[in-house]
């Protein structure tokens, strides 16, 4: 099938790799022409494991292409995948100006027959907003825009097709999905284009069907509630875990407890310094948005959030009632970046916010990251740019044990594998003081104590 994908950010270039990989023929439009000379020459813009070879692979048997032509994008794709960002405004509503652009670019150019997916994470009725600026385009080219096709008319369908892609493991998401949740209407077009996705989907149902399909409105609302019910067991776990360091209780042994009920699960169950990234925020902020308007207070969630928010300073809080809140010229080695492990996505990482508040108070940063680094330097740049010589006392070093040397203590921020299993009497002989912060619970906290080192988790106890 010939398949356009506008945007390739994250949701864009993952879905674009991943429906060449099975045959098909796929063009990639962005208008960054920088972007988009990165991807013609073998390269990526940013880190997922694994994308970067399905990329170059697929570029060079041609089923994977890249353009900033708008013309030659619309022309191509039968089926043509809306992938581009909705961040958060400052009121928690959810931006689509650049769904609701690609809409207006795709109504100007259309020809024949269209489906049109809205794939980026939008708010509900965002479909109906997409198909009525379609329309009127259509109308401006003196077309009526109605669904019944004639040979001099283009018509379309605009169905919702939600990402579930986790950053670290995107590619083997999209080639194994869990579910593919498609919302269609009971139009006479759109059970065409449902015709259409199930042949463009079935190479991923080999197995057993995993296509879910149901009204558009309730695509668009199941892919908000999935992220909501994922933050709220995050942020419960560390309330919990929260609660465990004052009652002496281990959280480890909770959390093994708690996860052996098979209602329960151990997915999403460890505690530590909150959620960050592109999705969980934005999507509660808008979802409690949805909510106002509405005039349903999302009380639950709101607490969610402010949870997180708090859980983001845990880790100071620990280092304050250790050292005092004097922390004037201390030094603090930090290892992890990102937001999680397996990407560079530092957005909304609770890195940046601990990294603040220890620069407010006096202290240097070293910090080591695998791949975040680059994306970190200009994230805080901007987060640090009010603070007197903020670049004098934030540094990012090449390797796990430079941030050790003549540091205070050592901070785990995100628990990537680089640091799982270090040499505990390395970090000892680093430090001025043989303390570990240990923010995502890698650490067995009897094992850190055997080593000489003073051990601070997140609701563990030796």
């Amino acid at each position: 099938m010939n398949v356009t994908v506008i945007g390739t950010g994250y949701v864009g270039l993952v879905t674009g790799a991943g429906l060449a990989e099975v045959g098909n023929q796929v063009i990639c439009l962005d208008l960054d022409p920088q972007k988009i000379e990165l991807l013609n020459t073998g390269g990526v813009p940013f880190y997922e494991p694994g994308l970067q070879e399905i990329v170059r692979a697929n570029a060079d048997t041609g089923h994977l292409r890249f353009t900033t032509s708008t013309d030659l994008a619309i022309a191509h794709g039968d089926i043509i995948f809306i992938a581009v960002d909705t961040p958060a405004d400052n009121d928690g509503q959810a931006d689509v100006s650049r769904v609701l652009a690609a809409a207006r670019s795709i109504g100007q150019c259309m020809t024949g027959y269209k489906i049109v997916v809205n794939k980026s994470t939008v708010p509900v009725g965002t479909a109906e907003k997409v198909k009525a600026i379609i329309e009127d385009q259509l109308r401006a080219r003196s077309f009526s825009g109605n669904a019944v096709e004639r040979d001099d008319e283009p018509t379309f369908s605009v169905v919702s097709n939600p990402e579930f892609l986790k950053e670290g493991a995107a590619v083997s998401d999209f080639r194994r999905p869990d579910r593919i949740v498609i919302g269609t209407s009971d139009d006479p077009q759109d059970k065409r284009a449902e015709s259409v996705l199930r042949q463009l989907y079935a190479p991923f149902n080999r197995n057993h069907e995993r296509t879910l399909f149901m009204s558009i409105r309730s695509a668009e609302f199941t892919k908000y509630a999935a992220n909501a019910m994922l933050a709220t067991r995050i942020s419960l776990m560390n309330e919990l875990a929260n609660l465990a360091d004052q009652l002496e209780v281990d959280i480890e042994s909770v959390r093994k407890g708690v996860g052996a009920d098979p209602r329960l699960g151990f997915n999403f169950l460890y505690a530590g310094t909150g959620f960050g990234g592109s999705c969980f925020p934005k999507d509660l902020q808008a979802l409690i948005y949805a909510g106002r308007v509405a005039g349903q207070r999302a009380e639950i969630l709101e607490a969610v959030l402010a949870r997180n928010n708090i859980q983001k300073l845990i880790l100071l809080r620990k280092i304050e009632s250790h050292f005092g809140t004097t922390l004037r010229n201390m030094t603090f080695a930090l290892w992890g970046l990102s937001f999680k492990p397996g990407t560079d996505d530092v957005r909304e990482a609770p890195s940046r916010s601990l990294i603040r508040s220890l620069v407010e108070r006096g202290a240097i940063v070293k910090a080591h990251d695998p791949v975040a680094m680059p994306n970190a330097q200009k994230a805080l740049a901007s987060d640090l740019s009010d603070l007197e010589d903020w670049d004098k006392r934030v540094f990012f070093v090449n390797s796990p044990l430079d941030a050790l040397q003549d540091a205070d203590a050592l901070i785990i921020v995100t628990e990537w594998k680089d640091y799982q299993s270090p040499d505990f009497e390395i970090i000892k002989k680093r430090l001025r003081h043989p303390v570990v912060f240990d923010g995502r619970n890698m650490y067995e906290p009897s094992l850190v104590l055997y080593h000489g080192l003073t051990y601070y988790g997140v609701g563990r106890r030796g």
